[in-house]
């Protein structure tokens, strides 16, 4: 007995040996998780591209002292792989393809303005892999492409929210609208606000356009000064922004300037200067007045980078952190791409309600966020200061 006992306790502790000595779960693509950033670091554009890889620097930085980023159980570093779309669109498909095919990335954040958003958006969707624009606001970057993501609201809703703003804000019957007719984003915005305009009861008694690249905009504003205009509208870049309105206001307009979330760009103002003071626009958040989590990023950055960060940056911020939430509700990595792939865009589909620094969002059906627009007044320090909220 004593020996059927003993052999009995040794079967015992061999199992608990056993089960003691079985390996945890293995991590998937040797414990690296590669998320690709396509941005404009140069071209037209680069402080939108710089501000975006500074919020993802940030974000690495929070994962490496969390010891990484805990994904069933197993921690992966996570690795940002950078391409430069040279603020063009070819270029934008281009890195992504690189980025899918040969550097095998699980997501895509980026890009950011709409004329490079929309043709990599294709890209990643017939590739099937998960992307998150942060910026772009064209509808046509998501619809119909399910692996398509934003951060940012809506032409649609943005033209409509500028055009009531303008009614409301300055009982303008008589607007006038100048865009870049070859850039994706403004063409899409100026219609989008024309259309706003007239359903309002409006009249747009200009409606002028020039090319990307042009610098003299003497002839449009010239129509535009003598159509009787009670308000300029121009969704234009930062860039270009400080050439139009120091040019409205050399040819003699003294009437408001209203324009769209691609003012936002801390650089405007150092372009711009007093010429744009007083002036709205419509954007995602407002750095004047900022609190909670909002100011801390703020707060970070500027300490960091030495500027305030603009929207983008923002923007970039919870993309990021949309993405990991999207990574870590997988519940695991199988090391399988396709798999893996599919499962983040499920998970991003999935969720119900994110509460980022630019405010509360969902998803709906075409991967576009459900969220509040704000209008801002650059005042005379040249802060962007809030002004008001609008929500759908």
């Amino acid at each position: 007995m004593k020996r059927l006992w003993w052999i009995l306790g040794m079967v015992l502790l061999a199992s608990l040996l056993l089960v003691g000595c079985q390996p945890g779960p293995r991590a998937a693509y040797g414990g690296v998780i590669k998320i690709g950033h396509v941005a404009p670091l140069t071209g037209d554009i680069p402080k939108v591209g710089e501000e975006g890889k500074f919020a993802l620097e940030m974000w690495l930085e929070d994962l490496e002292k969390a010891g990484g980023l805990e994904v069933g159980g197993v921690t992966y570093r996570i690795e940002v792989i950078h391409e430069d779309n040279e603020s063009k669109a070819e270029s934008s498909a281009a890195a992504a393809t690189k980025l899918i095919a040969e550097d095998k990335v699980l997501a895509i954040i980026g890009p950011y303005a709409s004329k490079q958003a929309i043709p990599t958006g294709e890209v990643a969707d017939r590739n099937k892999t998960p992307m998150i624009s942060p910026w772009s606001t064209n509808p046509r970057t998501t619809k119909g492409r399910p692996f398509v993501f934003r951060a940012a609201f809506l032409d649609d809703f943005q033209g409509f929210v500028l055009a009531k703003f303008m009614q409301e804000e300055f009982g303008a019957q008589k607007i006038a609208i100048l865009y870049d007719v070859a850039s994706d984003y403004p063409k899409g915005l100026a219609e989008f606000v024309k259309q706003s305009a007239e359903e309002l009861g409006m009249e747009v008694v200009a409606f002028e356009s020039f090319t990307t690249k042009d610098r003299d905009f003497s002839a449009q504003l010239t129509k535009i000064i003598n159509s009787d205009a009670e308000i300029l509208f121009t969704p234009q870049y930062y860039d270009e922004v400080p050439l139009i309105v120091k040019q409205a206001h050399e040819l003699g307009w003294t009437k408001p300037i209203v324009g769209s979330d691609s003012w936002g760009s801390p650089e405007l103002m150092n372009l711009c200067g007093d010429d744009c003071v007083g002036s709205f626009f419509s954007t995602h958040w407002a750095v004047a007045g900022a609190k909670g989590a909002a100011k801390e990023f703020i707060d970070r950055f500027q300490s960091k980078y030495g500027y305030a960060p603009g929207d983008v940056a923002a923007l970039a911020w919870d993309s990021a952190h949309l993405l990991q939430k999207a990574i870590q509700d997988c519940g695991k990595l199988t090391g399988n791409l396709e798999e893996d792939r599919q499962c983040i865009r499920d998970a991003l589909a999935n969720i119900s309600e994110y509460e980022g620094i630019t405010g509360k969002m969902r998803f709906n059906a075409e991967g576009d966020p459900v969220k509040c627009a704000i209008i801002v007044r650059i005042n005379e320090n040249y802060d962007f200061e809030f002004y008001k909220q609008v929500c759908p």
